[in-house]
């Protein structure tokens, strides 16, 4: 066995200086977290930031309901086109990728880098986007009642 004695060009101080320099910037970063966490202590002196997060906290299961939902539709949806545009649409490579473009699609983004090309596809995506408009507005009521009912009970406290 022929052991080389070739130098690499870099020594153990050179080493050492790195990892120090690395460490100074984590503490930096550190530091950088703490000034943007800082920001959160005004919530408390804004009434009605106060009130969102309550009424954020009174729809936790109408809001993991819709996340649920939207997990459900979207593997759904996504299988579906897979295997409706995977023969003849390259864009369609993995059932992942269908999920993608149901994500996309039901939270109404569109950012058209996944498209069905097939007159099936493009049926069952006019679906999903009509579904994807009704699963955005459900919501949004159920919210505002929520609203309604946390401001009115706060007027009355006050």
């Amino acid at each position: 066995a022929v052991v080389s004695t070739q130098s690499t060009g870099v020594n153990g101080d050179d080493v050492e200086e790195a990892h120090d320099q690395h460490r100074s910037y984590v503490v930096l970063r550190v530091c950088r977290i703490f000034r943007v966490i800082r920001v959160f202590k005004f919530i408390r002196h804004s009434q009605d930031l106060i009130l969102i997060i309550k009424v954020v906290g009174h729809a936790k299961k109408e809001l993991g309901l819709l996340v649920l939902l939207l997990f459900i539709f979207s593997v759904s949806f996504g299988s579906l086109m897979y295997y409706i545009e995977h023969a003849t649409n390259p864009q369609f490579n993995s059932i992942m990728q269908g999920c993608w473009w149901a994500i996309v699609t039901i939270t109404t983004i569109g950012y058209g880098d996944v498209v069905p090309q097939t007159w099936l596809g493009k049926i069952v995506g006019s679906f999903v986007l009509t579904l994807g408009i009704v699963f955005l507005a459900l919501p949004m009521t159920i919210i505002v009642g929520k609203f309604s009912n946390v401001y009115e009970k706060e007027k009355d406290r006050e």
